[in-house]
Parts: structure tokens; C-alpha cells; sequence
């Protein structure tokens, strides 16, 4: 059982990488991006290859400058030729499987075993006391590092242009700022985090397969809106931390699924049920409210009545 609640937990910091990169998309520009999919695998791809050179840290740093590349083209195309952000999403999408292709020299699959030999960011600290920790505390300071540059990042006067961006582009383009510039930086810096995560997932695991992305915007956003819908929403930094907590929650809830007896193959099921039940869960509030309001003011009448 600690065991298990350990991977739950490593797996979740890992995701939850990814589910800042899906909240810079998701809530701060309010735009659905897609490339998620594919950036995540990207970063992996370039974790591995650089991997098996001997350069794990190498790999993580190209890792996110080649997602931040990625995001820039989907929106450039979505600002520049005009394109639906859910289109320029799939398209980048598309474009990037064969992309992640060519990076993995054509396979589909690269291992990155301890057995091996090939070294990673967890390999120094392999054979030493704090081994069975090792991927928790790399995860975690890799978090905690990502978390605090985004915090003062988005309270910047950037950051806070582009908030605003997502809130209403048309009053901030009335202030004079180019919003494009904006989305750009932000979609960029959005499947960066995402790809980020990626690069870390594939060292964690010990392979990077081309298929290993499909799927990630749906935990993405199952992250973002558990942690929205369980632990607020208030400041900025309440909110990146909320992300943060709905990744590692969302985890336990698939470790504890699999425990039960799930099946792997049900697992996207399962987090389009999240999903799906997160989102609504607002709308099925409101009906709650509203069928106890006119319940209360049935009563009432009856009672003024009587």
C-alpha cells in the first residue's frame, strides 16, 4: 500500500507539471489547445534521445524550448492566419506525431533502463540512502521551482496582461497592447510546462513511446477543474496550488481504481467521467440551489396560507 500511494503521489507531481502548463491554456488565456497531446510526447522524445547521449539535464532543458516552440506555432497560426484555436491545435497535433518520428530516429519506442546503462536526472543518487526518495524529491523541486517562477511570472505587468488576455482580449487590444505577442508568449510557455513534464515522465519511467501523450489534455483538464472544484479558487497563488493538489488527487483516484480492480484500459474512461462530472458539477449545483429555492418557497406559501 506505500508503495502504491508513492507512485500515486511521484506520478501526480510529474502531472501536475502538465496541469499548470493546461491552466496557462485552459483559464489564463481561455483556449482550448490540443497540442498538448503531441508537445507532451515531444518532450519525452528529446528527454530520451538526449538520455541515451549521456545528457538527462540537457534533455529536460531542450525538452521545454522545443514544447515553447510548438506553442508558438499553434498560435501563430491561430493569430496570425487566422485559424479556430481547436484547429490550430489539431493541426499542430498532427504535425508533431511525425515530428516526434523523426526526433526518436523512427522508432516508436526508446528504452531508457537502468539496466542499460543510460543515465538520467535520478541516476546520481542510485545505490545511496535516499534512493527509494530520489524521484519524489527531483519531482517535487522541479514543482516547487516551476511553481514560484509562474507565480512572479503572472504578477508581473506581462503576466498581468496576459491574464487580462484571457479575460476580455478586446478591452486589453483597446489598451494598445498586442495580444497576439501575448497568446503567443502564453501558449508557448503553456506546452513548454506541458513538455517539461513529459521529458520528466519518460526519465521516471524508463521509456518515452510516441503514443504516450495521447490522452494528456483530458488529465490536464481533470486536474485543473478537480482542483478549482475541491480547493477554490482564490489568489493566484491558491489557484496554481489548487492545480497542483487536483493532479496528485486525480492520481490517487486512478491508483485506487486500479486497486479495485480496474482494468488499464478503462483508465480513459475514467477520466472523461472526471471530467465530464467536473465541469458539470457547477450547472448541477445551480439546479440543486434553484429545486431547493422553489421547495422553500412552496413551503413558505403553504405555511403563510394555513
Amino acid at each position: 500500500m506505500a508503495e502504491i500511494i508513492k507512485g500515486a503521489a511521484e506520478l501526480g507531481i510529474i502531472y501536475a507539471i502538465m496541469a499548470l502548463g493546461v491552466f496557462i491554456s485552459f483559464r489564463t488565456l481561455n483556449m482550448p489547445d490540443l497540442t498538448v497531446d503531441s508537445s507532451f510526447t515531444l518532450g519525452a522524445a528529446f528527454s530520451a534521445v538526449l538520455c541515451v547521449a549521456g545528457y538527462p539535464v540537457l534533455g529536460i532543458i531542450t525538452a521545454f524550448i522545443a514544447g515553447c516552440a510548438a506553442g508558438a506555432v499553434t498560435a501563430l497560426l491561430t493569430t496570425k492566419l487566422k485559424i479556430q484555436p481547436i484547429l490550430s491545435g489539431i493541426l499542430m497535433m498532427l504535425a508533431l506525431y511525425s515530428i516526434n518520428l523523426k526526433v526518436m530516429g523512427g522508432k516508436s519506442n526508446i528504452p531508457l533502463s537502468r539496466l542499460l546503462g543510460v543515465p538520467t536526472v535520478f541516476s546520481p543518487f542510485f545505490d545511496t540512502a535516499v534512493e527509494q526518495y530520489t524521484a519524489l524529491i527531483i519531482c517535487t523541486a522541479v514543482l516547487a521551482l516551476v511553481i514560484i517562477l509562474l507565480y512572479y511570472f503572472l504578477r508581473t505587468r506581462f503576466g498581468l496582461v496576459l491574464r487580462a488576455t484571457g479575460d476580455n482580449d478586446k478591452m486589453v487590444r483597446a489598451a494598445g497592447v498586442d495580444t497576439d505577442f501575448t497568446t503567443i508568449v502564453g501558449l508557448a510557455l503553456s506546452n513548454g510546462l506541458v513538455a517539461l513534464s513529459g521529458s520528466m515522465l519518460a526519465q521516471y519511467q524508463g521509456f518515452t513511446d510516441i503514443s504516450m501523450g495521447i490522452g494528456m489534455v483530458v488529465i490536464g483538464l481533470a486536474s485543473v477543474i478537480i482542483g478549482e472544484v475541491i480547493f477554490g479558487t482564490g489568489s493566484l497563488l491558491r489557484r496554481l496550488i489548487a492545480v497542483v493538489l487536483g493532479a496528485v488527487l486525480y492520481r490517487f483516484i486512478i491508483a485506487g481504481a486500479l486497486e479495485l480492480g480496474m482494468p488499464p484500459t478503462d483508465l480513459k474512461l475514467v477520466s472523461a467521467v472526471i471530467v465530464t462530472a467536473a465541469l458539470s458539477m457547477g450547472t448541477i449545483r445551480d439546479k440543486v440551489i434553484s429545486v431547493t429555492g422553489r421547495q422553500n418557497a412552496m413551503s413558505k406559501k403553504k405555511g403563510g396560507s394555513l
